[in-house]
């Protein structure tokens, strides 16, 4: 990409930094902040200042936040009884945009995966076996991915915590609602015939 400006050729080289951002697309955000106002360029680079030197992570489920404890473990609607492990920040916004889960959540920060170097160690378990064993926590849901390393980690703390009498359960793994069987996988099709429930069960929930 041939550009006339070394100023404008680095603001694109760090644009196309980001993830899913090319340099085509990089290039149109150089451009567009451009036309901008001098004043507002200088808002939005401040607030990305801002939001990389003050943000937080959660003391207690190491979620993002504005202060030491973030807004889902400080609220009193929550139930405190029920953990949800998840392996990223990410994977807390798409289950809380279900409306469907009103317990509280762990952030691993990953998965155990010896090729990849990463153990226990390098995982937030110490806190999550801290607040299993020490808080009133009955349960607690593995909302980790259906890999063969999300699989590990779930065996691996499902081990830890079983003998605290703490009720382990994962998310349930099947078709997708209005998939076809014929385009699914069979490890999906597998899950989905062994994780069966009632027919009963079913209409209860339509």
């Amino acid at each position: 990409m041939n550009i006339p400006s070394d100023l404008i050729q680095n603001a694109v080289n760090e644009f196309s930094k980001l993830p899913g951002i090319g340099k085509k697309t990089a290039l149109r955000l150089v451009l567009h902040l451009l036309n901008q106002e001098e004043e507002d360029v200088e808002q939005f680079g401040n607030t990305i200042m801002k939001m990389r030197k003050e943000l937080k992570y959660c003391n207690s489920c190491h979620n993002i936040s504005d202060d030491v404890q973030c807004s889902i473990c400080l609220s009193k609607s929550r139930d405190r009884s029920v953990i949800c492990v998840v392996e990223n920040i990410r994977d807390i916004l798409a289950i809380e945009n279900t409306n469907q889960f009103l317990g509280l959540f762990h952030v691993l920060g990953g998965v155990i995966s010896p090729l990849d170097g990463i153990g226990p160690d390098q995982l937030n378990i110490t806190s999550l076996l801290l607040r299993a064993t020490q808080e009133e926590v009955k349960e607690v849901i593995m909302g980790l991915s259906p890999t063969m390393e999300g699989d590990t980690t779930i065996f691996y703390l499902s081990k830890k915590l079983t003998p605290h009498n703490i009720k382990v359960t994962t998310i349930a793994r099947g078709v997708a609602f209005g998939g076809e069987l014929e385009y699914t996988d069979e490890l999906t099709l597998a899950r989905s015939i062994a994780t069966r429930i009632p027919y009963e069960n079913y209409l209860s929930k339509k």
